[in-house]
């Protein structure tokens, strides 16, 4: 962006100058200079190239004068120009070369990160979630003008983000995104049968990782879950719903607006799973303290293997004992939530001990 702003005051002050030597050619030149003749002697002058007087400067010592300065001046403002230029060609593309660099380096580092394919109406949302909650992701959209206008929008803090601009439907660029070290990945381009295709891809690459596919047309619905796909999302089901909760519902969805849209703290429903070696293991979640501790509010428990919806037990007891592999939903700051998630998939014996 500083080059470009450099390179456009260089601009605009050789248009001044040019500006500013046709009037000075015309005014002191007489009625016989035309703005013909006076942009062409502006033009060759400040060029230097050596051509004749088509201004003849010869019998007017002010006009004479005159051209010198507008040589000096010339010399100087084409010079800057030249430079501008140069390190707009140059710099600029020398700094994204190794911006690019730094930016797949950082990429290659990356485990058990997300991947977002698109950064269209769905997928920026997405996007703007996963940096609210901390979690790391790479972007893969292949209209660098999509992630240009994101950038400027959000500003400076989306500036670490990470993204590549390529094909996502590609299996290169899926390679280079670390398909094979991720952790989820969202197929959120506007037509079904990339998100189709991806979705095959994703599945061959990495069998453990968990796929959404946006999905507007409910035909292909079934068709990316066969493929692979762990859910499908259609924006406009989702949309339907948030109408009828608007009438319904108003305070309940003021309610989870407000949570997201917070800036003091960043609320939110998330899920923590019980590791196996867990400090949590054999404990009662009245023993856990979750309020206590994190300032987490326990909504719900799902016992290991369930998959079914219905699995689900709402609002459980502080005598329901946690095993390895429970899932408790929880609803709090994602810093607190982080924190006990962390204690909770790792060893006991790296941790402090909960007290009952």
């Amino acid at each position: 962006m500083e080059l470009r702003r450099r390179l456009g005051y260089a601009l605009l002050l050789l248009l001044l100058t040019i500006a500013a030597s046709i009037a000075g050619y015309r005014i002191l030149g007489g009625p016989a200079v035309s703005f013909l003749d006076a942009l062409y002697m502006a033009v060759i002058t400040l060029a230097g190239v050596g051509y004749g007087e088509f201004v003849d400067t010869s019998k007017v010592p002010m006009l004479r004068i005159f051209n010198i300065v507008v040589v000096v001046i010339g010399v100087a403002v084409t010079l800057y120009v030249f430079s501008a230029v140069t390190a707009f060609l140059v710099e600029g593309e020398i700094t994204h070369i190794f911006r690019r660099r730094k930016m797949e380096k950082r990429i290659s580092d990356l485990k058990s990160h997300y991947i977002v394919c698109g950064l269209g109406d769905t997928g920026r949302h997405a996007v703007e979630e996963l940096h609210k909650v901390g979690t790391p992701f790479v972007v893969i959209e292949h209209q660098a003008e999509n992630i240009q206008r994101f950038l400027e929008h959000h500003g400076d803090d989306y500036r670490q983000m990470l993204y590549l601009e390529g094909d996502a439907t590609d299996e290169a660029e899926l390679d280079r995104a670390g398909i094979d070290r991720a952790k989820g990945l969202i197929a959120a381009l506007p037509v079904e049968k990339d998100n189709l295709v991806i979705t095959v891809m994703v599945r061959q690459k990495n069998p453990a990782i968990r796929i959404v596919a946006r999905c507007t047309d409910m035909r292909f619905s079934e068709r990316i879950l066969k493929a692979g796909a762990n859910a499908t999302v259609s924006p406009d089901r989702i949309g339907g719903l948030r109408l009828a909760s608007e009438v319904l519902r108003p305070h309940v969805v003021g309610f989870l607006d407000l949570m997201l849209k917070e800036q003091s703290r960043t609320l939110r429903i998330e899920e923590i799973e019980t590791g196996a070696s867990s400090p949590w293991v054999g404990k009662s979640l009245g023993e856990l303290k979750m309020r206590e501790r994190f300032g987490l509010l326990v909504l719900a428990t799902r016992s290991p293997g369930e998959v079914r919806s219905s699995s689900f037990l709402p609002n459980p007891p502080d005598s329901l004992e946690v095993e390895a592999g429970t899932i408790v939903i929880v609803m709090g700051d994602v810093s607190e939530v982080r924190r006990a998630r962390q204690e909770a998939e790792h060893d006991s014996a790296q941790l402090e001990p909960v007290r009952g």
